[in-house]
């Protein structure tokens, strides 16, 4: 272990081999990563642990520099474990450069499926009583990583002290299908707000979409920009200062050039910084598969449930005078041809979105007998996760406390991180 320090904190590197099937415990294994972090002056005291699970899936924990956001309210109690889940960050990633190691795509789509929550509840499990002792800890899940608690929740709930969850309350019993037909409507109510913010956006996004249609253009990271994927910068409208992140990149769009007017460098750098999946390409080969678990193929939901909303087809909006529609958090067959970091995945894709044999991740049963302390925050109308069905999944948990706000969109974990994390603490402990 590797131990130093940054202002505040002290910061210590964990490894961890653990199997990579858990049914299989004599089988292949593959590393874990994760960062413990306690405040420098209380480095040597016995301190309950907190395991923090990021968003995604397909990123690793989040790197702060001292003790930004939610972490230095966590550290005046916890020391904190900030995990890479299986295949992202340090942790055995899975991408289009390592993924070949396991051979041909039927194989790299065997492999991913051992990355969902169930495997990663596991890890946890496997590496607690190396760090605790045995005792159980407090979980923080930031949306996956609250799908995830609730995973723990139902498969191993005598690991945990207490469960802290941040827009991740996920269906129990829906499946893909079911998230994408309560998100489409969901997306066009931001996209309306934010038109409603910005108006000059409307006639903008237009003819952005329509110089795509028509130039076929390549990014400098050689991601082909079609209107679709210029869509799915609708994404950025769930947190809580995408809109004006949007804006701003909308309205630097256009350069002129002896010519004509032409899509900025500047503008071309910031589309493809935000829609390349290099850096998580994980997010997209099991966005889909997370939600699975009826026996059903994914098959390409959010694309076909789509289709049964044409008022997000670009083509049929440049064809009439209506506002372009963005999109958000769904992944396509497309992003497998557009995106380089995801092209030699294709096939990988495909075959995961055909498989049929995922489990079932909860267990209603247990759920409703729960003792352990769960308090959840719930943003209004977050874009990302359906406010309805993370209601629905509250009140199946026993004794599960919610907090409902419209002050924060979902990634208010991150923009307001301390008073988040305190006021779930209080519900857990049941201090109001």
């Amino acid at each position: 272990m590797t131990s130093y320090r940054q202002p505040g904190v002290t910061l210590t590197d964990h490894r961890f081999s653990v199997p990579l099937d858990h049914a299989n415990p004599s089988g292949e294994r593959i590393e874990l990563y994760g960062r413990e972090a306690v405040a420098t002056d209380k480095a040597g005291a016995d301190l309950p642990w907190l395991l923090y699970l990021e968003g995604g899936p397909g990123f690793g924990a989040r790197r702060f520099i001292g003790r930004q956001a939610w972490l230095g309210r966590a550290l005046e109690d916890f020391r904190v474990l900030l995990l890479d889940q299986r295949g992202t960050g340090l942790s055995t990633p899975a991408n289009r450069q390592t993924l070949p190691a396991r051979g041909d795509a039927r194989q790299q789509a065997d492999h991913l499926a051992h990355f969902r929550s169930d495997n990663i509840v596991r890890d946890c499990e496997a590496i607690r009583p190396q760090l605790t002792g045995g005792a159980p800890w407090t979980l923080l899940g930031q949306s996956f990583g609250g799908f995830c608690a609730v995973r723990y929740l139902s498969a191993a709930p005598e690991g945990l002290r207490t469960v802290l969850i941040t827009g991740g309350l996920p269906t129990l019993d829906g499946g893909p299908d079911d998230v994408y037909r309560a998100a489409y409507p969901r997306i066009e109510r931001k996209v309306a707000a934010h038109y409603a913010r910005y108006p000059q956006d409307v006639e903008q996004a237009r003819r952005i979409v329509a110089h795509i249609a028509e130039h076929h253009p390549v990014l400098p990271n050689g991601y082909t920009l079609t209107p679709e994927a210029f869509q799915s910068l609708g994404i950025l409208l769930g947190v809580g200062d995408g809109t004006h992140q949007l804006h701003y990149l909308l309205e630097n769009a256009f350069v002129p050039t002896p010519g004509g007017h032409e899509l900025s460098d500047t503008f071309q750098e910031s589309v493809a910084a935000q829609l390349s999946f290099a850096g998580h390409p994980l997010y997209a080969l099991i966005h889909e598969a997370i939600y699975a678990q009826d026996d059903r193929p994914t098959a390409w939901s959010a694309e076909r449930v789509r289709a049964e909303f044409p008022r997000f087809d670009a083509a049929r909006t440049l064809a009439g005078d209506t506002p372009l529609l963005f999109t958000g958090e769904t992944i396509h067959p497309w992003h497998f041809t557009a995106d380089p970091a995801l092209r030699p995945l294709r096939e990988t894709a495909e075959l995961l979105a055909a498989r049929k044999d995922w489990p079932a991740l909860y267990d209603p049963d247990r759920l409703a007998t729960n003792e352990v302390p769960v308090a959840a925050a719930v943003y209004h109308d977050d874009m990302y996760v359906d406010t309805t069905h993370s209601l629905r999944t509250a009140r199946a948990i026993r004794g599960l406390r919610t907090w409902v706000t419209d002050e924060y969109e979902h990634d208010g974990v991150r923009a307001s991180g301390p008073r988040v994390l305190d006021r779930l603490l209080a519900l857990a402990r049941d201090e109001i």
